[in-house]
């Protein structure tokens, strides 16, 4: 335990920032537990609602997380890179790894999914509007959850026309090995382009909760559409992830179609 410090008590700000650069410097590592705050007090000589609310600080700015049983410890900020050509390697179909899995092999890590049940729903006005059908048309929803270790990382809910769904085997329960792509391609369906839009937005409380965030810790949400070459729609999906975990990766885009002529000024 650190000695007890000299002079006037430390307030919550003094608190936070001792703690932030312990991490920033390494000497304590994500997992690590921080001091109990009886502890804290005594190194700070602060009161306990004084090292409350530093801990509550560093909480909300996403540095730490409560663990039940173990107490406050340091939450992992590393991120993860997830290249938009990892989705155009899962194609064929018989892979044995999908693009969450794919790019965080490549960095090392150890990704999973963990898939929930799909369920047969009659579609939301707004999920409606991007699959091209009426609100209320049944549809596939699978929900799954993209974890490094033991942490979730990413939250991924994807709908699917009934019929696709079906098609590609998507209805039923477990993981799509290889990917839903690769089991689309497997089935005919021939995925062939995609449309992304990205933004950020504060988390829900069931999202921050799921994906242990702070309320100072905005969310990346990447909603995808698919389509064939006919420009049927068969997949949205929309993933939310924390903002200071991903990075997405788009490289080699062109700027203009192949065999184009003129400036694209």
């Amino acid at each position: 335990m650190a000695t007890r410090r000299k002079g006037r008590p430390g307030g919550y700000e003094e608190i936070a920032a001792h703690f932030r650069r312990l991490m920033d410097s390494g000497e304590l590592s994500p997992g690590d537990p921080l001091p109990s705050m009886r502890d804290v007090c005594d190194q700070f000589g602060s009161a306990i609602t004084t090292v409350n609310r530093a801990f509550r600080l560093l909480q909300e700015e996403g540095r730490t997380v409560s663990k039940p049983g173990v107490g406050t410890i340091v939450r992992d900020m590393s991120r993860v890179r997830v290249p938009f050509s990892t989705y155009g390697d899962v194609l064929a179909p018989g892979g044995d790894k999908g693009p969450w899995e794919r790019a965080t092999a490549a960095q090392g890590l150890d990704g999973r999914m963990l898939v929930e049940a799909p369920e047969e729903v009659g579609a939301p006005a707004d999920v409606a509007a991007r699959l091209g059908i009426e609100p209320g048309a049944l549809v596939v929803h699978r929900r799954r959850r993209a974890t490094i270790g033991e942490d979730v990382v990413q939250l991924q809910d994807a709908w699917y026309p009934l019929e696709i769904a079906r098609a590609a085997g998507l209805d039923r329960p477990g993981k799509v090995v290889g990917g839903v792509l690769g089991a689309m391609t497997g089935a005919g369906l021939s995925p062939t382009s995609t449309d992304h839009d990205v933004e950020v937005w504060v988390p829900s409380a069931q999202q921050a909760a799921e994906l242990s965030l702070g309320s100072r810790v905005s969310v990346l949400v990447v909603e995808r559409v698919t389509y064939d070459a006919t420009v049927r729609v068969l997949e949205l999906t929309r993933h939310t992830g924390a903002a200071d975990r991903l990075t997405l990766t788009y490289k080699g885009l062109p700027l203009r179609a192949t065999g184009a002529e003129g400036s694209t000024s």
